[in-house]
């Protein structure tokens, strides 16, 4: 799931025509200025659409009603350089349908101390400017991210980064359809969930599909087909000997081909960007899918297991914002835990399906029995996760509202090697500990299907979570179990208020 050309973010200036032709016409270019140190920075993964200086009331509400129409565009940047009178804004914020980032900066970083008169004054006043545009925003409750700093400093790059990320996401999980095959597993509760709400909430459309859909794609697939992808799989990682052409169990690999044939082509014709599997539910189907989910993970599809569709979505969202880091994201959970000796950490793996972007070296491709779903014994990859800072995050479905929760974590290597453990694994040390951290996760009900990733921080979470319009508990090194449990009890008073009477 490759995107071939980079979204856009929309670049508006705001001033008035009372300063004249001239005026607007250093405006015009101060705000060029700004947009190619945004993008010359080399650090936002968008397009930066300038669009012609916004002076009056009508403009602004057509730019703003054509930016929620262009599927390109996934969010709108506002910087107000001279002084523009907020009243103008009014009907195109109250229109704006897209996520909104108000940056305050000037162009230049430092005054020009001696040479300083009115007419640089009443160029360069953003400071006024800005302070007017956030004032009606404010008043308008419009939900928006404001960034403040010069344009070429690093740290306001890294925001505004973090920012359009959250906003790639967000358009992602608007236009993107889920594939469930089967139902989820029976008697499990955290996976179930509302999926018009997810709808209407995020845009993502849920449906469920036969297995026998996919079984007879699976059994379709050509043997020509089937022999190019078993050259590429055996290109691509370490092939364990019985797997290999001339092995006992190669014909067990080429049938885990036939599952990504099937699969891919299912997904791909359907126009999926996420799905689910059920161990439970495997008809026809003479592997339960290990081999073929990982590879499609790897290029952003999203994934759940046992059916758990919010958690896909989550995947799905996340891979889109983590898109061009060169590190990982995954569908994990949480297994079992080291207390000690040493420090304490948590082992996170899953059956089958880890996806290999969060690899420390090449994956080995091998095949193990499976004490579940009544199958013969499923292909994988297997490989320990590559060390370094990351969050696992899960969502869930409390009723009346989405919850998101984030733990901070670090990614290290395990403590001895893992020569029994037939899967794919992670081993993290979470934030601020494993006992706070495992108290807090529990008490706000978060999951034990997770999303981990490398790629994407703790602020760009932040900010899908507020584009979303929903509730997210952040589990980092500040965080003790009774201030975060009191944060639950406001957060829950908070939304029965906001929904209204």
């Amino acid at each position: 799931m490759t995107s071939a050309t980079k979204p856009q973010v929309w670049f508006l200036t705001g001033s008035q025509a009372l300063y004249g032709e001239e005026t607007l016409e250093q405006v015009a270019g101060q705000s060029l200025r700004i947009r190619q140190l945004l993008a010359d920075s080399g650090g936002l993964p968008c397009e930066l659409a300038g669009k012609p200086v916004l002076t009056e009331s009508a403009g602004i509400r057509q730019v703003l009603q054509e930016a929620n129409a262009d599927p390109a565009c996934v969010g709108v940047i506002a910087w107000m350089h001279t002084f523009s009178p907020a009243k103008m804004w009014i009907g195109g914020l109250d229109a704006l349908r897209k996520p909104l980032l108000h940056l305050h900066t000037q162009l230049d970083a430092t005054l020009p101390w001696a040479s300083l008169d009115m007419d640089y004054m009443n160029l360069n006043q953003a400071a006024h400017g800005d302070r007017e545009f956030g004032f009606v925003q404010t008043r308008l409750g419009i939900p928006r991210k404001t960034v403040a700093g010069h344009a070429a400093d690093p740290a306001v790059v890294a925001r505004i980064d973090a920012w359009a990320r959250a906003a790639i996401g967000a358009a992602h999980l608007r236009t993107l359809k889920l594939a469930r095959f089967g139902d989820n597993m029976r008697d499990v509760a955290v996976t179930e969930g509302d999926k018009v709400e997810a709808e209407l909430r995020f845009g993502v459309s849920v449906n469920t599909y036969g297995v026998t859909e996919l079984a007879e794609r699976v059994d379709a697939a050509s043997e020509a087909d089937v022999d190019g992808l078993v050259a590429q799989y055996a290109d691509e990682y370490a092939l364990a000997p019985e797997l290999a052409h001339d092995g006992e169990r190669h014909e067990s690999l080429r049938y885990a081909a036939r599952i990504e044939l099937g699969l891919r082509s299912f997904l791909t014709e359907g126009g999926f960007g996420a799905f689910t599997t059920n161990f439970e539910d495997l008809g026809g189907l003479r592997q339960l899918p290990g081999l073929a989910v990982q590879r499609l993970m790897s290029e952003g599809y999203g994934f759940g297991g046992e059916g758990d569709w919010k958690t896909s979505a989550l995947l799905a969202a996340v891979k889109a914002m983590g898109r061009g880091s060169d590190r990982g994201t995954s569908f994990m959970e949480d297994y079992t835990y080291h207390f000690g000796p040493g420090e304490p950490k948590i082992l996170g793996a899953h059956m089958l399906e880890v996806c290999p972007s969060i690899a420390a070296a090449t994956p080995s491709c091998e095949i193990h029995p499976l004490g579940i779903g009544g199958r013969e014994d499923p292909v994988r990859l297997v490989f320990d996760a590559a060390p370094g800072r990351g969050a696992v995050l899960g969502l869930t479905d409390l009723g009346d509202r989405f919850r998101l929760v984030a733990n901070e974590i670090d990614v290290v290597p395990p403590d001895e090697p893992l020569p029994n453990l037939p899967v794919a694994r992670a081993v993290w040390k979470p934030t601020p500990s494993l006992t706070t951290s495992a108290e807090a996760w529990i008490t706000a009900g978060g999951p034990h299907h997770t999303v981990l990733t490398q790629a994407v921080g703790t602020e760009t979470v932040r900010d899908f979570a507020r584009m979303l319009d929903v509730e997210l508990l952040l589990i980092d090194e500040n965080t003790t179990t009774a201030d975060f449990a009191d944060r639950i009890r406001w957060n829950q008073a908070y939304h029965r208020l906001a929904q209204g009477f």
